[in-house]
């Protein structure tokens, strides 16, 4: 059965112990890691589509050669690696790229040692918002317990 592990990134934060618990995952499960970087943006509707372009253009080079550093790690070890960019709304892209795309066995959260849940009267982050719509577990590297946000 083909195993895949789904990093998600948020906004070019990259959390080095997701990228390394990643890592150590894919080895025990003999699995394959894609790396997502969704890129939270929305265009005025006055831009041109030259602008729009540019301004995508910038960010896809910048995230390019994040990514690439990281899938070079491992590559090295061993570990087939696939890399994305999403920009947009975080939430809708995600969900257009598992839509595109088989499944994955495990989700990890990247951009921080822990979830992105809303506590206190914050505003309630686009994640913890879909989280209950995977179908596999949502981690994150720091967390003490892995929480099944899927059936």
């Amino acid at each position: 059965m083909f195993k895949n592990i789904l990093v998600i990134f948020e906004n070019e934060r990259v959390c080095d112990h997701a990228v390394k618990y990643s890592c150590e995952l894919a080895h025990r499960m003999d699995s394959d890691v894609t790396f997502l970087m969704l890129m939270e943006m929305s265009f005025p509707g006055r831009l041109s589509i030259d602008s729009k372009r540019k301004a995508i253009k910038k960010i896809e080079t910048r995230i390019s050669k994040i990514l690439g550093e990281m899938s070079s790690d491992l590559l090295k070890q061993g570990i087939p690696v696939s890399v994305a960019i999403r920009v947009g709304d975080a939430s809708v892209e995600l969900l257009k790229f598992l839509a595109e795309r088989d499944s994955f066995q495990t989700v990890i959260w990247g951009s921080d040692e822990k979830l992105p849940y809303a506590s206190h009267g914050r505003k309630t982050h686009w994640m913890a918002k879909i989280a209950d719509i995977l179908e596999c577990p949502l981690i994150a590297a720091g967390s003490q317990s892995t929480e099944d946000k899927g059936g």
